[in-house]
């Protein structure tokens, strides 16, 4: 169990980095609320995931699976800057926040969830309950990603309207650091 509590940390930890520069331009509630289910989701669900797929997906996936998810980190990041330095206009920005965030959020958990696949497939071949496994991989992920709202909502509250650069620049970054193999 402590061996499992280890492998959730690790891999709860691209989704706190994530979750702070979601936090840095401002979260409520409900935005919480939406992290957390949809990081938690994604993190309990893919190990299940993996498991159905069969070994053979994994070997597929296995080496580029972190490029994948890095590859969509980083596009989502990018496509947060460029909002953020475009500074569209209010009405035209309300608009797209209240269509985007979503999507763009499940597209985060996705891409953060993506190296879960391959977690499943090991948990298979190490006798270890699947659905015990996904449950505190979920869990695990889900504390780490409201931690990290708090923590990148008290930066964004202190950096003012640069919160939204510095938000796009951390998902930037976790692609990178995933890419790298740091996360």
């Amino acid at each position: 169990m402590i061996a499992l509590l280890f492998v959730a940390l690790a891999l709860g930890l691209s989704n706190f980095a994530a979750a702070i520069g979601i936090g840095v331009s401002g979260v409520d509630a409900r935005a919480r609320l939406r992290v957390g289910v949809v990081f938690g989701l994604f993190e309990t669900g893919m190990p299940i995931v993996g498991l159905a797929l069969g070994h053979g997906l994994a070997n597929a996936l296995g080496s580029a699976a972190h490029w994948i998810g890095a590859g969509l980190l980083i596009a989502t990041g990018a496509v947060a800057l460029r909002q953020a330095l475009h500074g569209d206009d209010d009405e035209e920005q309300a608009a797209q926040s209240a269509r985007q965030p979503l999507g763009s959020l499940l597209v985060t958990g996705l891409a953060l969830s993506i190296d879960n696949l391959a977690v499943g497939f090991a948990l298979g071949a190490y006798h270890v309950a699947v659905l015990t496994a996904a449950l505190v991989i979920g869990a695990v992920s889900v504390a780490l990603s409201l931690i990290g709202l708090e923590l990148g909502a008290r930066i964004g509250a202190a950096t003012g309207r640069r919160g939204e650069l510095i938000g796009a620049l951390v998902l930037i970054a976790v692609g990178i650091a995933i890419a790298a193999g740091a996360l």
